[in-house]
């Protein structure tokens, strides 16, 4: 038999039949709601918003709903694959973005990089990412390892923070004014993000769009310097940031050095660019 989430004890209503849509008034847009949609949506997309798992009752305050009215929406997402119930709280699981992998615009991206992220990772025996911006967050869709005997790198579908890495900092340049401000009043912070000013963030923002590419610090694990390069579609509209987080060898081994990782960085994400429909590179 499945395994049972464990319900806070609650008296639960009797079974249910699937909500009718209900119509409403013309607005020009759709004439018919469906209300059990609606709650699964609303409960999804809290959960995209939260930095931390939820128990039902957290989800029920936060929605305005009682728990009665969520627990079988939620138990329904739990089974679907959507959300992990551990213990009483509930978090999303990598489903919505497998199937945002389905999405053609993203499937073609990462299909059409992945041989040069290759043989950017063999020429400059470092690791490579890519990464897209998506509803207040920044994922991984693409990874490559170093050829070297160790690697550093981050897992296909981790979440980096927007404003404290050289990738987010990539994402919001290479956008018109309104775009960033939208994209940081959505932002959600991930474990770890730093807290940042905003008019030094503005500095930096105009510096990376003035060099064409972000080059810092990493702020999350010392002696790392990320790399970032934008991939610029048709329309000159960012698709992507394609990076680097470069690790230095000290021993006798010769690799390529900073300077000379960066620009074949820059070489392969120009690539990308005109692949993916950008007529001036």
């Amino acid at each position: 038999m499945p395994k049972t989430s464990k319900i806070p004890k609650t008296t639960l209503p009797e079974a249910e039949t699937d909500t009718p849509a209900v119509p409403v008034a013309d607005t020009g847009k759709s004439r018919y709601v469906a209300p059990a949609l609606d709650k699964g949506l609303d409960i999804l997309e809290l959960l995209c918003r939260s930095e931390q798992a939820l128990t039902l009752n957290q989800i029920s305050r936060q929605l305005g709903r009682n728990v009665n009215e969520i627990f079988r929406m939620v138990v329904t997402l739990e089974q679907r694959g959507y959300l992990i119930a551990d213990g009483d709280q509930y978090r999303l699981s990598l489903k919505l973005f497998e199937l945002a992998h389905y999405h053609q615009p993203i499937r073609s991206l990462v299909s059409t990089a992945l041989p040069h992220m290759r043989e950017l990772s063999n020429r400059s025996m470092q690791s490579s990412h890519l990464t897209v911006y998506e509803a207040g967050r920044v994922i991984v869709v693409a990874q490559v390892d170093s050829p070297e005997r160790w690697v550093f790198g981050l897992k296909v579908g981790g979440l980096v923070s927007l404003t404290d890495t050289a990738s987010g900092r990539v994402l919001l340049s290479f956008r018109d004014e309104a775009e960033r401000s939208r994209m940081l009043a959505a932002n959600v912070k991930i474990d770890g993000e730093q807290d940042f000013d905003p008019a030094q963030l503005s500095r930096q923002i105009e510096e990376t769009r003035s060099s064409g590419f972000s080059r810092m610090e990493s702020r999350q694990i010392r002696g790392v310097i990320n790399l970032s390069f934008p991939i610029i579609g048709a329309n000159e509209r960012i698709l992507a940031s394609l990076n680097v987080p470069f690790i230095e060898r000290i021993d006798k081994q010769v690799n390529p050095d900073l300077d000379a990782v960066q620009e074949i960085l820059r070489e392969i994400s120009q690539r990308l660019s005109k692949l993916m429909g950008n007529a001036s590179f």
